[in-house]
């Protein structure tokens, strides 16, 4: 048997490939790719986003005209409150902002009452059809 040098460094230079490419990257680089102290910041600040929209469609839907539409229209007012919590951020985020604008165009004289108790049940109604498709 004789030794075969160029053999020999063609086995040596795969078996260091293979295990380049065999360990995995996240092991050889030095920091992580997303600060902890920044991914707990956008923790927090979703959080507060979260909280602010549940608290925008709760108090949309706990006014008397919310809550004398929904005795009205036979739904349950407390039902629906209760859904509101259950919906994701997406969801919860989209309802906030039709019921802030609802508020407002009604605070400024653009939706008559007819138009205010419509989005309510409009309101309710997405709300539980969300919960019950889940």
């Amino acid at each position: 048997m004789s030794f075969d040098l160029r053999q020999s460094s063609r086995v040596l230079i795969a078996c260091l490939l293979a295990a380049l490419f065999a360990v995995p990257a996240s092991l050889l680089a030095d920091s992580h790719v997303v600060n902890p102290a920044e991914l707990q910041k956008e923790m927090v600040a979703a959080s507060q986003a979260r909280q602010r929209n549940l608290e925008t469609v709760q108090q949309f839907l706990s006014t008397p005209t919310a809550e004398k539409a929904m005795r009205s229209a036979h739904v349950n007012a407390q039902q629906v409150r209760t859904a509101v919590s259950t919906l994701n951020d997406q969801e919860l985020a989209q309802i906030a902002a039709k019921a802030g604008k609802a508020q407002a165009d009604f605070a400024a004289g653009s939706l008559s009452d007819r138009d205010l108790i419509l989005i309510i049940l409009a309101i309710a109604a997405l709300v539980l059809i969300i919960v019950a498709v889940r």
